[in-house]
């Protein structure tokens, strides 16, 4: 795991968290930090803060927003709103109902929020029984922003049986996708076509993922391939 922040972009930053398990799979985290055209810090999908992650984060602006991308995305906002408790907290569509712990200001949509509306764009990727995500598109970087929608896999991440499932599940590169078991409960397809139909529109130069590979060219291409299986038919 590493605390420093390294630069993906004009006023986007990533930092890499810890593996932490997942239906038995290991799964490596990563956030993203955006400074706002007011100075104030959009905290994406936060890892875990250790004390070098929280100077090299103080050091780039007040933190004023942390966000969660869907509703698996949690584990750590816990920690942030303890250290950044004037900080408001975002919750994804289910999370509120998960973790009652936390004290939620709002619930995102598809709608951005006055507060980065002029530096991100989103859209609440629907059409799944079991998980919603909300997409982020920071403008100034070209970068779309993505938890588990798109996943990125290098092809010796996973060993053994967890490879062999990895790759039949699409999330391995050159392959990369949703989870094959996610894909499956997309019984309103129309709905996600529509959402992935905005992203596109976005037309992409850098893709963020949280679990996977960085691209920082040509990430409308990535994200066309990444969704062939919702875009056949």
């Amino acid at each position: 795991m590493s605390g420093a922040l390294q630069s993906f972009g004009p006023d986007l930053w990533l930092a890499e968290g810890p593996v932490v398990p997942f239906m038995s799979f290991p799964y490596p985290t990563r956030m993203a930090v955006i400074r706002l055209s007011g100075g104030s810090l959009f905290i994406w999908s936060p890892t875990a803060l250790t004390p070098q992650l929280k100077s090299a984060v103080d050091a780039l602006g007040p933190v004023a927003h942390i966000v969660s991308p869907n509703k698996i995305h949690h584990l750590y906002m816990g920690e942030w709103q303890d250290a950044y408790p004037s900080a408001r907290l975002y919750a994804s569509p289910g999370l509120p109902e998960r973790r009652k712990d936390l004290r939620f200001d709002a619930v995102l949509d598809d709608t951005p929020p006055a507060a980065w509306a002029a530096d991100i764009e989103q859209v609440e990727f629907d059409g799944s029984f079991y998980l919603t995500e909300i997409v982020f598109f920071h403008r100034k970087s070209r970068t779309a922003i993505f938890a588990d929608l798109i996943q990125t896999f290098p092809q010796d991440w996973f060993k053994g049986w967890r490879g062999v499932l990895a790759r039949m599940g699409g999330i391995v590169m050159p392959n990369p996708g949703t989870p094959g078991d996610w894909r499956l409960t997309f019984n309103k397809k129309k709905i996600a076509r529509a959402a992935l139909a905005r992203i596109l529109a976005w037309q992409p130069e850098q893709v963020v993922v949280a679990h996977g590979e960085l691209t920082r060219s040509d990430g409308t291409t990535l994200i066309r391939k990444s969704f062939r299986w919702l875009m056949r038919g």
